[in-house]
């Protein structure tokens, strides 16, 4: 994975959509929804790793970005 819009596509795979209209709660749910397909064991540790460090760097632009 290497995009937010991978990881997207990734969870449709699973029936997830995700969109509550606030980006920063949408990359945090997605967060949590990556989390929980992790510890099912139906992701590798490396889509795992790379995903939540493309999440929680985004969800970092995007806070930095509303404070500005």
């Amino acid at each position: 994975m290497k995009t937010i819009y991978d990881i997207q596509q990734f969870l449709k795979k699973f029936g997830t959509f995700i969109y509550i209209g606030d980006r920063v709660a949408d990359l945090e749910l997605m967060e949590a929804e990556v989390r929980e397909i992790y510890r099912s064991q139906m992701m590798d540790t490396k889509d795992y790793q790379m995903a939540i460090l493309l999440l929680r760097q985004e969800i970092e632009r995007e806070k930095k970005r509303k404070n500005s």
